[in-house]
């Protein structure tokens, strides 16, 4: 994929005013990427069903983009109060466009005879808008490689993304997405995986995405670690704030570096004996009464244990002094913090002479 931060050419900003009728041309005639922003009375995210009445930009939808180039590879419209993106004339752009970003709009659709005439299209960004669906819009963007979705009111993964040859991140936070499908052709190339923000009970469908290396599922209603078995080259997990109770099926994450399961309700530290290249593993906000099980993560640096049940540090020398890489533990929240009053500082220190921070707190060096 091309770096569109590489491109020589100039990049433009233009911002209007409240009340301005026209969006000026670029100055550069050669200058390829664009940024148009109309101010708004407001900030903040515009999805949702409930909307009151849409403030209507002063600027005609046609003349927007009216005096950049043909070749302009990148353009933004952000917070210009779009209802629709089928007069903006994006077509003529189709040949040179690389990446669209409709950020924080009122868009309800993507209007296929307009995305299918952008080929060249590798980034589509259409976080914070109304869109419900998208039909098969996308089926012609054979060289997509981001897609965000984020904030929309989606129900579904959208089937058409099966026809994305080359897409490799996918953001569909926020929706009202229930379960994951419509996954399975593009197991090749997906890489990041973003379905936080969700309705989803269940972990499932997984099993295709072979290159799929992070996974992020926070803020839904999942109760059971399951279906990852599949997810060999993982390396980031992240299912903070669900129902989950029991630490498992994270035998076949033997990649797994990043593990985020704060806000649930584990019990006890268990299922990590593949897991050996765990760098970061945070577990706060549970329901753990002891650190057990983790003094065979030889490569753990941060580990985050903070508002728990751990009513004692005993176990701190065994199962963590002889990790040398371990520079950040977090406790704090715990009955022990008060158990041990003023001592809690020194007796941890003492105990894990190679940690740099516990808690908020730099550790002092000697």
């Amino acid at each position: 994929m091309t770096d569109l931060n590489a491109v020589t050419e100039e990049k433009v900003a233009v911002e209007g005013i409240a009340t301005q009728a026209t969006v000026k041309a670029p100055p550069e005639k050669n200058a390829r990427i664009a940024t148009v922003t109309l101010p708004t009375a407001e900030d903040g995210h515009t999805s949702g069903e409930d909307e009151g009445v849409e403030e209507q930009a002063d600027v005609d939808d046609s003349e927007i983009l009216e005096d950049l180039p043909d070749d302009t590879e990148e353009i933004e419209l952000i917070h210009s109060r779009l209802n629709s993106i089928s007069r903006l004339g994006l077509q003529r752009f189709g040949r040179h466009l690389r990446k669209l970003c409709l950020r924080q709009n009122y868009i309800s659709q993507l209007d296929p005879e307009v995305i299918q005439t952008l080929v060249e299209l590798e980034e589509l960004d259409m976080y914070d808008n109304k869109i419900k669906s998208v039909d098969d819009s996308l089926s012609a963007l054979k060289k997509l490689s981001v897609l965000d979705l984020s904030f929309n009111l989606l129900r579904d993964v959208p089937e058409s993304i099966q026809y994305l040859a080359s897409l490799e991140k996918v953001f569909f936070v926020q929706n009202k997405i229930s379960h994951i499908s419509g996954l399975d052709r593009i197991g090749q190339t997906l890489r990041s995986l973003e379905l936080g923000g969700n309705r989803l009970r269940k972990i499932e469908n997984l099993d295709s995405l072979f290159a799929l290396e992070e996974l992020w599922l926070g803020k839904n209603k999942i109760a059971t670690l399951e279906g990852l078995a599949g997810l060999k080259n993982l390396r980031i997990l992240s299912i903070q704030s669900n129902r989950i109770t029991k630490l498992e099926g994270l035998e076949g994450l033997e990649n797994l570096e990043e593990f985020y399961i704060s806000h649930n309700g584990i019990l006890r530290l268990e299922g990590l004996e593949k897991n050996t290249k765990l760098r970061t593993l945070d577990i706060g906000n549970n329901f753990v009464e002891a650190l057990e099980n983790v003094s065979h993560l030889s490569n753990l640096e941060e580990l985050w244990m903070n508002d728990n049940k751990v009513d004692s540090l005993d176990a701190l020398e065994p199962q963590l002094k002889h990790i040398s890489t371990l520079e950040t533990i977090y406790l704090e929240g715990n009955p022990v913090q008060k158990k041990e009053g003023t001592s809690y500082r020194r007796k941890v220190i003492l105990a894990l002479p190679q940690v740099k921070q516990l808690d908020a707190t730099y550790v002092k060096q000697f």
